[in-house]
């Protein structure tokens, strides 16, 4: 097999490989005048952990109400009597515009939860939202998301939460 049918014979290889994996591919040139084909490594998306107890999510409060709930009205009596309050508290999460995964962990919470995502005010109908369900006691689930510039609010509404803020720059 001479020099140039090995080459062309791995980036055959390669290329189907490529495929099969999902990964961009790139043709370089190299001084010596033969090509190499590159595999581009794919950028993992960065993991946002996020904890649900009751009424609430931990890292997004100054503290831990150690609210107890059996459903979801027992959440809304008691964000109805702090809410104001609890808010002061809040910690706005900061984060650049790209891939994300808010990996959400039902801890203590004993019906399903899940997780939503969108944009805030009237400017938000045109950043990317997400939800889903789902998190049962003791689970954990990944949303992924994309996120563009803009003003987000997170929450539950099924356990249910406040709104937390969310800032992409």
């Amino acid at each position: 097999m001479t020099q140039a049918s090995h080459t062309n014979t791995h980036k055959i290889i390669l290329s189907g490989l490529v495929i099969l994996a999902g990964l961009p591919i790139a043709e370089v040139a190299l001084a010596n005048g033969t090509n190499r084909t590159l595999l581009a490594q794919k950028r993992q998306p960065q993991v946002i952990k996020l904890t649900q107890v009751a009424c609430q999510f931990l890292e997004s409060e100054s503290k831990d109400y150690n609210f107890v709930t059996k459903k979801a009205a027992d959440c809304k009596t008691a964000n109805n009597k702090n809410v104001a309050e609890r808010k002061k508290g809040f910690k706005p999460m900061r984060l650049k515009a790209g891939e994300y995964v808010f990996r959400v962990s039902n801890t203590e919470v004993p019906y399903e939860l899940g997780f939503y995502l969108r944009g805030a005010g009237i400017s938000g109908a045109a950043l990317p939202r997400l939800s889903g369900g789902g998190l049962t006691q003791g689970k954990t689930l990944d949303y992924k998301v994309t996120l563009k510039p803009g003003t987000y609010v997170y929450s539950c509404p099924l356990n249910p939460t406040p709104d937390y803020p969310l800032i992409v720059e």
